[in-house]
């Protein structure tokens, strides 16, 4: 039973976001998306005058990460889809409060 502590030399660890053993290529770019979106939105809240850019981003990423929710087929999806939407809340969110959508005359 030493298998079951230690995996054997041929199991690596392989990271994927198609847990089910199936294709996902819709959901996955969608949750990678999301993600993207997410840490440009938030990055970009640390320079007031990327308000613009964090607040179209972050509201993009927000609507896309909801949808992309929606549609997961599998649970490494759902967590980048988390980290994404948290990212572009607070992206966009920050970004209104230092300006908004438009930029400044």
């Amino acid at each position: 039973m030493p298998h079951v502590l230690q995996p054997s030399e041929r199991e690596r660890f392989r990271f994927t976001l198609n847990t089910d053993g199936r294709p996902h290529p819709t959901e996955n770019a969608l949750a990678v998306a999301t993600l993207a979106c997410g840490i440009v939105a938030f990055v970009a809240t640390f320079w007031p005058a990327a308000h613009v850019v964090s607040s179209w981003i972050g509201t993009l990423g927000f609507g896309m990460g909801l949808y992309s929710q929606y549609v997961s087929a599998t649970t490494p999806q759902r967590a980048l889809n988390v980290v994404g939407l948290v990212g572009s809340f607070v992206g966009a969110a920050l970004g209104i409060a230092h300006g908004g959508f438009l930029p400044h005359p």
